[in-house]
């Protein structure tokens, strides 16, 4: 309380910080900026070559295709928006940030994640009209629809991430300017933040709660009810297919939401749990869906594995193709063959 009165005494706020991550392991942080540069360029990699084939093969120009390209798209900002300031904060145990940069990057932390839940909400519709309404499906799951979805998802995202920035960008940063996290995000800068901070915390904790309650409540019905029509379908085959899809979004689902649910947990409740620990948390929540995701979508998806495959087994075979004549030369100027 003595060290909070001083520093408003003195109008004190920081500016630059500096970024520490996992604290605990100072001698093993160069360690793993090898490893944790493979992540990233297989996330990187393994994300754009499921966007790729959605956009190269023209079958797969339907409103589900689409919105997994999407979501996979935002995975890669996502990824984009942390890895780079984390691997150089494992080269340089203090990793330095302005509160502009600070700002920025947390802007796009919340940005992005809001953009997953919003995109999940639009597969969830597709869904429904696909698995409810089939004999519709054409007429409903339109383009036009696809616009004022992408719209929606948004106008939502910036709707709950601006007021995070701004409100944070006005308090006063007295304490500390060490951030002991990887990255800037909101629980991590209030707690370096001084005096009055319950609306932060409530307007924060508020609005994760009505954002993620409001979408379960509606992924839960939508899924309950594709699950229900599911099981109507009288062939075997198709029902199976439906499932099958269903189960692929059901994956992510829960990848995404358990993930961040309980990093949130954790910040706001275990206080006893080490720093260390917490970012690891954060990575996860943070990454996870990035990494699994193209993994979830380019298996379990029949028909863009099959594309995978075919684009990736024909460049093979046309490697091969290029190679045969070459090998058919030289064993006929050995004399293993005859000219």
């Amino acid at each position: 309380m003595d060290e909070d009165r001083n520093t408003s005494t003195f109008n004190i706020s920081y500016t630059n910080f500096f970024l520490v991550g996992f604290p605990g392991l100072s001698e093993w942080r160069p360690f793993l900026v090898l490893p944790l540069t493979f992540l990233y360029v297989s996330i990187i990699s393994a994300n754009a070559l499921v966007i790729h084939t959605v956009a190269a093969q023209r079958s797969l120009h339907q409103p589900m295709y689409v919105l997994i390209a999407l979501l996979l798209a935002v995975n890669v900002c996502a990824a984009t928006a942390v890895m780079p300031k984390m691997l150089e904060g494992f080269v340089h145990y203090a990793n330095p940030i302005s509160l502009h940069g600070c700002l920025a990057q947390m802007f796009f932390i919340y940005f992005t994640l809001l953009l997953d839940y919003n995109l999940l909400l639009a597969m969830a519709l597709d869904r429904y009209v696909a698995i409810c309404h089939p004999l519709r499906y054409s007429d409903l799951m339109t383009s036009r629809l696809l616009g004022v979805l992408a719209f929606f998802a948004l106008t939502r995202s910036l709707g709950v991430a601006v007021p995070l920035v701004v409100l944070t960008s006005r308090a006063q940063f007295c304490r500390t300017a060490v951030i002991r996290h990887f990255t800037c995000e909101y629980i991590a800068l209030l707690s370096i933040a001084c005096g009055d901070l319950t609306f932060n915390n409530h307007l924060g904790l508020a609005m994760r709660l009505a954002t993620v309650s409001f979408d379960l409540a509606l992924l839960g019905t939508s899924y309950t009810r594709i699950i229900y029509a599911a099981f109507q379908i009288s062939s075997g085959g198709a029902r199976a297919k439906a499932l099958h899809t269903c189960g692929s979004h059901l994956l992510v689902i829960l990848t995404i939401y358990l993930s961040g649910l309980s990093t949130s947990i954790v910040f706001r409740v275990a206080k006893t749990v080490s720093q260390d620990v917490q970012n690891l948390l954060s990575a996860i929540y943070l990454l996870l869906p990035g990494t699994l995701n193209p993994v979830i979508y380019g298996v379990r998806t029949r028909e863009v594995r099959q594309h995978i495959e075919k684009m990736l087994c024909g460049k093979e075979l046309a490697r091969e193709a290029r190679e045969k004549p070459e090998r058919l030369q030289n064993m006929r100027v050995k004399g293993k063959l005859p000219g």
